[in-house]
């Protein structure tokens, strides 16, 4: 495969992304979302760092049974206290980032 030819792929892909994306702002600029809408998609953002984290806390172990992963449980369970005390996000990466690495260093 020539160069050029990637090149031209990625930018396609990008473009047909940036497209894909800035159609819904701009087709529902204007639009009131109704209010259940509104509600459910609050909790996008927890849904999706959830998925994120989880595989990460509960890794899957033999025949794909999950297994703990201390120190990133208790970092988690750190950064949750956090998050609720706060409702800071800055301070809940901080604060978890710092108890994942001395749990780490604690536990490894």
């Amino acid at each position: 495969m020539e160069a050029s030819f990637v090149w031209a792929v990625i930018l396609a892909l990008a473009a047909v992304t940036y497209f894909n994306r800035i159609s819904f702002i701009g087709l529902l600029a204007h639009v009131e979302l109704p209010r259940l809408m509104q509600r459910m998609l609050a909790y996008v953002p927890a849904a999706i760092l959830a998925a994120i984290i989880a595989p990460l806390v509960f890794p899957a172990g033999v025949d794909h049974l999950p297994t703990l992963d201390w120190p990133r449980l208790i970092a988690a369970l750190i950064a949750v206290t956090i998050a609720l005390r706060t409702r800071g996000t800055l301070a809940t990466i901080c604060i978890g980032m710092l108890a994942l690495w001395g749990m780490q260093a604690l536990l490894a």
